[in-house]
């Protein structure tokens, strides 16, 4: 099984499945981790979600370049959608998700840490963008969000390189929130996702709507929609239970509504 996807009290857990081959994705795990996301998205109950690989030895080490999945001709590459839509590359997904690095976080694993909100890492976490020593390129976003997310030169060398580095140089970057021992990588993890719980779900996935789709738009049309996706807030149960909690000096509860 390429993916293990498991729902529990308001968190996704999606588990890269293929420890043998360093959780390296082949077209089964592509399928079946773009079904998870798509599930995650779009069901009601599920607020975070938490990815890491199986086993201590690798996050993921990207695509399997034994297959021949994702092989196209430059027209088909520029005009065909990919077949599974995924979290780095095309998919919106605007409810909060943890990364936990467990060893080597290589190419397509690295471009997945990318998408990922919050980000905790094993201390023999192992980064890079090895495609250039492969004549090929970081896809699914790989050029486009180190760029984004990294200084330019250190984005450069990760890109036109290919060398890996290690957690605590990634950390320095700003790749990662925290690096810990391997044991409590999931413990981390799990106390992000219960802090993410104890805020509003909707107002969560707001923020991340608006911070994300403003990166790309004027300050002033950010602010609109900011203005926006804020007065849609101001309607909800959530929004109402925050004030009389706040007056009745409780802790809230939300509902997602």
């Amino acid at each position: 099984m390429g993916l293990i996807y498991e729902k529990k009290d308001h968190i996704a857990f999606l588990t890269m499945n293929r420890p043998e081959a360093m959780n390296a994705m082949d077209p089964d795990m592509y399928q079946r981790i773009s079904e998870a996301w798509v599930d995650f998205r779009d069901d009601p109950d599920m607020w975070v979600a938490v990815i890491t690989g199986a086993g201590d030895r690798a996050f993921s080490a990207g695509a399997d370049l034994k297959t021949n999945f994702g092989r196209m001709s430059p027209s088909e590459a520029y005009f065909i959608r990919p077949p599974f839509p995924i979290l780095n590359r095309g998919l919106d997904v605007f409810k909060p998700v943890i990364a936990a690095v467990n060893g080597y976080c290589l190419g397509g694993g690295l471009t997945l840490l990318f998408a990922c909100d919050i980000r905790v890492a094993a201390e023999h976490a192992t980064f890079g963008l090895s495609e250039v020593k492969r004549g090929i390129l970081p896809g699914n976003g790989g050029t486009q969000r180190a760029i984004r997310q990294l200084p330019y030169p250190l984005a450069m060398e990760l890109l036109l390189i290919g060398d890996r580095i290690d957690a605590q140089a990634a950390y320095r970057l700003g790749m990662l929130n925290k690096i810990v021992p391997k044991e409590e990588l999931m413990p981390t993890a799990l106390d992000y996702a219960r802090r993410l719980l104890d805020c509003p779900p909707l107002a969560v996935r707001a923020i991340k709507e608006a911070a994300i789709k403003g990166y790309d738009l004027t300050l002033n049309e950010g602010i609109k929609l900011e203005g926006f996706l804020g007065s849609l807030l101001q309607e909800t149960e959530d929004a109402v239970e925050g004030r009389e909690a706040f007056k009745a000096k409780r802790k809230p509860v939300w509902k997602g509504r």
